[in-house]
């Protein structure tokens, strides 16, 4: 019985909030042509991300190359 309550609660409350729909103003912002890919798009948060992320990349590449030379030399 109160949990039936608290369910019914818990949903007619939430049905009350009513949240503006942002979607198409998101669309034009990342539709818009102005020489910006998309992944870039979100601003400073996703340049970080990126810049991080490739970074990454570019390090684990080069690691993989020093292992990978140092296991084909022969060990003395």
């Amino acid at each position: 019985q109160g949990l039936r309550q608290i369910s019914q609660r818990t949903i007619s409350t939430a049905s009350r909030r009513q949240f503006e729909n942002r979607v198409p103003e998101k669309q034009k912002f990342f539709q818009e042509d102005n020489g910006i890919p998309v992944h870039l798009k979100g601003g400073v948060m996703d340049s970080l991300l990126y810049k991080v992320t490739m970074g990454l990349s570019v390090f684990g590449t080069a690691y993989v190359i020093y292992e990978l030379l140092l296991a084909s030399t022969p060990k003395k």
